[in-house]
């Protein structure tokens, strides 16, 4: 054979051996990539909670939760904590879990804290990580391990799990197992300080709500709530006349008795309580008494104390008589071996004091020091609002250890402050100031923006890089500065709750968030506000619907678990009307009255929050109509027979300021009625 014929020949084999091998290696690839495609698929997805977890890997599978389940404590100082997952998952859930000590088995939810264990830095932001402090992590797989630092970080990854199974008041409440995916978490804050704070001076805020309020920020990793005790009005609403004007001191006080005010304060032991509560929650509650300014409550207690030349809502701080005066006031609350301040810091206010005298401002200077030094010989560490650039001056004020709030870059330039060595807390007025129906500020929060834009390293116009170790977080605030508008508590709620969800990630997660703000507000609208926390009237998806209200039924509500109604709802029934006695009530709750027959005039009308609201409208006797009470965060309105008869919607007074008159509908109990009320129907509006 020609050598020729040989090598097609061989050449003609090794091309079949080549494509079989090729053939072979693409089939091997291919396999590989179903596989590899196969495993991604069956990877559980990042679990969707607020604020946002910070690192997810997936497994296959999912853990299952039943009434079978143990909480396993195996760790000193954790029982706590294992109770509160219990009691909350009881709550949210339904279920029955018990809580145990003893070797772990397959299907336990285990809590463990491992004192010197450094939890996993984030490779998100690995440099403003506070390592060791509230970082937690949990490994769901053939059961659930969740270990932390301490019991914080430990009651942090319980509000993870709880979220994870939350879907919802009313669709969870009676379940009998629910299903985590498998996977594991690494979380932990990005900045230490995550707080609210709450002006109850120019408001009374209940302590029934306080509480709830602790409970809600628990939920959402919220660890800092301050509490503006005392406060006033402005003057330009009450006629510019300052003995008309509105002043309040909300704590119990024995040092100065009278001084509480009388339309609302706060016991000693039950403010004692609320904090407690807080270290139960993970919350901090900062006590906050504002002087020399904002302070009207004590100048009208003690007149010789106001200053003649900048008002009555300022001290004279050139009276001897003015400091002993504080002196006497903090001591109360902070002396002893069972304080009435329990936390580790409480805040000392020092805002707004006028400062067109420069002998006054080395005044306020020397105050502010004093109150500085004061607070920490009780070993509280003192909070303080920024004035210092306001008031700038020789006399030195005490830097190390301080906390300042940054509000406003006129009165206090961040970079200065903290340049001097003050730790800052971001609270900018023109980002995350909530003043209800005041005509500036925000009446709500933008919170599309905040999510897109906002963390805490911006201050007003100043930027800080976002590792800035000095910045130790942020506030956001609701200041109730229109006294006697109308505004309730209801309303109050109802402009921060979605604040609160959106601020929290921003402190949490920080920069890092991956929801897009669409998929973010979707997630905030599913999530119950707490464990058995209803402070929106969120109602059941299908209408309430009672063929006859009976009269005098203490527990009405209970049987369809709400209490009232929040905005957006509709509340219509049939009535064949009865002569009935001023002040008779149809619905009431804590919160408000619904009148068949107001205490005045005997027409339709509600009362909330001491504010007393007529409709024009009282049936005859013998009359029957078809009622409809409808509310939003706007208005009030009464329909008879499917026709709008009057609507409350507040009255404008200035420009942009207007009155509240809207209404969560009262569904605890009946009243003591003559009428027959049937048909009943409660139901949300679109």
């Amino acid at each position: 054979m020609a050598l020729y014929d040989k090598f097609i020949i061989f050449a003609d084999y090794n091309d079949k051996i080549f494509k079989w091998y090729m053939k072979r290696i693409c089939i091997v690839f291919f396999a590989a990539v179903v596989a590899a495609l196969t495993m991604a698929q069956a990877q559980n997805a990042k679990p969707q909670v607020i604020p946002e977890i910070k690192e997810w890997k997936g497994a296959t599978g999912t853990f299952t939760v039943s009434n079978s389940t143990r909480i396993v404590e195996t760790s000193d100082g954790v029982a706590a904590v294992a109770a509160a997952l219990k009691d909350d998952w009881q709550t949210l859930i339904g279920q029955r879990l018990s809580t145990v000590r003893g070797k772990v088995q397959t299907g336990d939810i285990v809590l463990k804290i491992v004192a010197d264990k450094k939890q996993k830095r984030s490779k998100t932001n690995a440099a403003r990580h506070l390592s060791g402090t509230e970082g937690y992590t949990i490994v769901i797989g053939d059961k659930v391990e969740i270990t932390a630092c301490n019991a914080t970080g430990l009651y942090w990854a319980t509000r993870t799990l709880l979220q994870m199974a939350d879907k919802g008041q009313w669709s969870m409440s009676h379940s009998q197992s629910v299903s985590l995916p498998c996977g594991t978490i690494n979380d932990c804050p990005d900045f230490e300080v995550r707080g609210f704070m709450i002006d109850c001076g120019r408001k009374f805020i209940p302590m029934s709500y306080l509480e709830n309020l602790v409970r809600i920020m628990g939920y959402y990793k919220m660890n800092t709530l301050q509490i503006h005790l005392n406060d006033n009005g402005l003057r330009v609403t009450f006629d510019n006349d300052w003995d008309r004007t509105y002043a309040a001191f909300r704590m119990e006080c024995d040092t100065y008795p009278g001084l509480a005010a009388r339309d609302g304060y706060y016991t000693k032991e039950e403010f004692r309580a609320l904090q407690r509560l807080g270290m139960r929650c993970g919350v901090e509650i900062i006590p906050e008494i504002d002087a020399p300014a904002h302070s009207l409550a004590f100048t009208r207690y003690r007149p010789e104390l106001g200053s003649e030349r900048f008002g009555k809502d300022h001290l004279d701080i050139t009276n001897p008589e003015t400091v002993p005066f504080l002196d006497a006031l903090w001591k109360e609350y902070l002396e002893g071996d069972d304080p009435v301040f329990i936390g580790p810091r409480v805040h000392i206010g020092t805002d707004e004091y006028n400062n067109s005298d420069q002998a006054v401002v080395e005044k306020f200077r020397e105050l502010t020091d004093h109150l500085i030094r004061y607070v920490e010989s009780y070993g509280k560490q003192a909070c303080l609002w920024g004035s210092l650039t306001h008031c700038n001056g020789k006399t030195p004020v005490k830097v190390d250890n301080v906390i300042m709030s940054l509000w406003y870059n006129g009165y206090a330039k961040p970079d200065s402050m903290l340049n001097l060595g003050y730790k800052g807390i971001s609270v900018p007025d023109g980002l995350i100031y909530i003043v209800p129906k005041a005509g500036y500020y925000y009446d709500y929060l933008n919170i599309e923006k905040l999510y897109k834009e906002w963390t805490p390293n911006i201050v007003r116009q100043k930027v800080f890089d976002y590792d800035d170790q000095r910045i130790m977080g942020g506030m956001f605030a609701v200041w109730n500065d229109i006294c006697g508008n109308g505004v309730s508590v209801k309303d109050i709620h109802h402009r921060l709750y979605p604040a609160m969800q959106t601020l929290s990630t921003k402190f949490w997660t920080g920069k890092n968030t991956t929801l897009s703000f669409t998929e973010f507000d979707a997630l905030r609208h599913k999530l119950s506000e707490a464990p058995g926390v209803n402070e929106m009237g969120r109602l059941p998806d299908t209408p309430i619907s009672v063929d006859k209200v009976l009269p005098r039924q203490q527990d009405f509500g209970a049987k369809f678990g709400v209490v009232e109604a929040g905005y957006n709802y509709s509340v219509s029934f049939h009535l064949k009307a009865a002569k009935e006695e001023k002040g008779t009530i149809l619905f009431s709750s804590p919160n408000a009255v619904f009148y068949l027959a107001d205490p005045i005039t005997g027409c339709f009308g509600y009362e909330r929050d001491g504010y007393l609201y007529t409709f024009v409208f009282a049936p005859f006797d013998g009359e029957e109509m078809d009622v409809t009470v409808e509310g939003d965060n706007k208005e009030t309105r009464l329909k008879i027979n499917g026709k709008t008869l009057e609507r409350k919607y507040g009255r404008t007074y200035a420009k942009d300021k207007m009155t509240s008159e809207t209404l969560f509908f009262p569904l605890q109990s009946t009243g003591d009625f003559r009428s027959i009320v049937t048909n009943l129907s409660v139901k949300s509006l679109p």
